[in-house]
């Protein structure tokens, strides 16, 4: 066993954090948490609760923590793109700035997402244009301000100082289990389906045409945190950008019929007109709380499971969008994840955490 491997995963209560924990930790490494709430429940996780945005504070939470890999898995929501560039490459910036010292950090990963490619969703869906698909990391920057650019660059510029390598991770919607969690496509889908099967509503497809019939790709939680593992610890690999996806392509059109089968609702299918999650179910609040009292579900607050904004801003693009994995499996990576039970997997365990009935 390697004793040497002592992992910091920012943002480690999110849906790729603790799918990362998971994953670390059974492959021997030390793995602290942090976030400002921690996960308490990963068997040989050491939580620290600290909040990127106050440095001090940050600095004394580490204080014991010497990591030799760093894995930043988290950002924070604002109103505008100007916010989103100030606060996330802040938090990238102050982790960073406060491990420097130390001198311990050998190699950073950063993962970032497809707006990479896209711009922010306001530029793509005005526009209605984007660049070549499949998506190929070595595709230039978009002339937009994006705070994936300006987190990156916090990362760049850290390692020139501080001589470590670095990975850049770019998923596409991820699929995979967190309660809480900001942009939880599966989870919010799986809510919807048991919210359809309780009151009878079909199971109605809420975004765009372009979506239902074009190409599309996934990212399984499992998956990233596979590919983050072995970017950390693969020579080749260092320096560079990857994609994360699946692997697999799917439509819409066919998965949404499954995924409907899955839970025995009635499928309804894109019928000429965008249908919005967050609209549908704005008023299903105190219905999933008699739910959960019901069939005894763990989370009777559905603003916790599900975030239906986020999953409109997907499978609402005006665009197919859809991404190359050479880079990686040039280099040796060769996970693989079918995406249909990428679903399947999620919404059992679901079911088996009491989370939907």
């Amino acid at each position: 066993m390697s004793t040497n491997k002592i992992a910091l995963i920012v943002g480690a209560s999110g849906i790729i954090g603790s799918n990362l924990a998971t994953e670390l930790l059974a492959t021997n490494w030390t793995v602290y948490g942090l976030a400002r709430r921690p996960p308490q429940h990963l068997d040989g996780l050491h939580p620290v609760a600290a909040d990127l945005l106050e440095p001090a504070a940050l600095e004394a939470a580490l204080a014991d923590v010497n990591p030799t890999h760093v894995f930043i898995t988290t950002w924070m929501r604002q109103d505008t793109e100007a916010e989103n560039i100030r606060v996330n490459s802040a938090l990238v910036r102050n982790i960073l700035a406060v491990l420097s010292p130390k001198g311990t950090v050998q190699h950073v990963a950063l993962v970032t997402g497809l707006k990479h490619y896209l711009g922010p969703f306001d530029a793509y869906a005005k526009s209605g244009t984007l660049p070549a698909t499949p998506f190929r990391e070595e595709q230039p920057r978009l002339d937009i301000a994006n705070f994936y650019y300006a987190q990156e660059d916090e990362v760049y510029a850290a390692a020139e100082r501080d001589g470590f390598t670095w990975s850049i991770h770019r998923p596409h919607t991820i699929i995979g289990k967190a309660v809480g969690n900001l942009m939880n496509m599966g989870t919010t889908l799986a809510v919807y389906a048991s919210i359809c099967k309780e009151t009878g509503r079909p199971f109605q497809w809420p975004g765009s045409e372009a979506q239902w019939h074009g190409l599309s790709d996934v990212t399984d939680a499992r998956v990233i945190a596979k590919q983050l593992a072995w970017a950390a610890t693969t020579e080749a690999a260092r320096n560079e950008a990857f994609n994360i996806v699946n692997g697999d392509y799917f439509r819409w059109s066919w998965l949404w019929p499954r995924l409907a089968a899955w839970f025995g609702v009635e499928a309804a299918g894109y019928d000429g007109t965008v249908r919005p999650l967050e609209a549908q179910m704005a008023d299903d609040a105190d219905l999933w709380r008699t739910m959960a009292a019901r069939y005894q579900l763990t989370v009777p607050e559905l603003d916790k499971l599900a975030s239906p904004w986020h999953t409109d801003l997907d499978l609402g693009r005006p665009l197919e969008v859809m991404t190359d994995m050479s880079k990686s499996r040039k280099l040796g990576f060769h996970v693989y994840q079918p995406t249909e039970a990428s679903f399947f997997d999620l919404f059992a365990q679901l079911r088996d955490d009491q989370i939907i009935p």
